[in-house]
């Protein structure tokens, strides 16, 4: 059985402690082939950058997150830091970007800007994305229609099922995290059952939404088996073919030899 972790942020504060001890112990289970660490700003994309060189089995994103979007400084000279590495051998993705509506940490309209500005990168290195939508389906929804030939991944979806199921007819994935193990999860479980087998992926979100039975505790690779398996039972099929599948489709996605 191997797992790709299709989003992560190894570079957070809360593995800064003990970053290269987790790391191998993630490893070391065995089942984990690959991590994408995601960025957020112009400084954890250089983060993940690092990573990936010390890494072989890490790869990374680059991108402005939308909390991100109000502190990230001159337009001009921000994308062009992004568009540098999003050139690097070990950069897969634009990402993440896209809108929070939760939390609002940026105001929406300098989200929306960032968010747009970055599609069009996108569109134009052709390059896939990874997008955050938390409470924003409506808006992020608009920009996809909007940017027709950018696809990625919906990532740690929220969405539903009918919303899953527009983004596979536009050619996008779907990224299921620890998410769906919780009590509450009817609605994106619905999602996950209206995703075709050549179209899902999951991943961690690490150190966040760790799954049931390490709900609670910092969020590790290595717990993604508990995503998988919840995944498997609702689509009515063995752990190892889900995870084939979905290995597979993140090295299609993504470029991932």
């Amino acid at each position: 059985m191997e797992i790709i972790d299709t989003h992560a942020h190894y570079d957070d504060s809360r593995f800064d402690d003990n970053r290269d001890e987790t790391i191998a112990g993630v490893f070391d289970t065995g089942y984990i082939r690959n991590i994408i660490n995601a960025g957020c700003s112009i400084e954890s994309s250089k983060a993940g950058l690092e990573l990936s060189k010390r890494y072989p089995q890490f790869y990374f994103t680059a991108g402005i997150h939308p909390h991100d979007s109000g502190r990230a400084g001159d337009k001009d000279r921000a994308l062009f830091e992004l568009e540098g590495l999003l050139r690097e051998k070990k950069c897969v993705a634009l990402g993440e970007i896209g809108l929070d509506y939760h939390y609002d940490f940026s105001d929406r309209e300098t989200q929306k800007k960032w968010f747009e500005w970055q599609m069009q990168l996108a569109s134009r290195l052709k390059i896939p994305v990874a997008i955050h939508d938390r409470e924003a389906h409506g808006d992020c929804m608009d920009m996809v229609r909007k940017y027709p030939d950018v696809i990625g991944e919906f990532h740690s979806f929220s969405g539903s099922a009918e919303m899953a199921k527009e983004l596979v007819k536009r050619g996008w994935y779907i990224s299921f995290s620890g998410v769906i193990t919780f009590k509450n999860a009817s609605k994106i479980l619905e999602a996950v059952k209206a995703v075709p087998l050549d179209r899902i992926m999951i991943e961690t979100d690490a150190p966040y939404l760790a799954p049931v039975p390490m709900r609670g505790k910092t969020n590790l690779s290595s717990y993604m088996k508990y995503t998988a398996e919840a995944a498997a039972n609702v689509l009515g099929i063995s752990t190892e073919e889900f995870c084939k599948a979905t290995t597979e489709n993140a090295k299609r996605l993504f470029g991932i030899e």
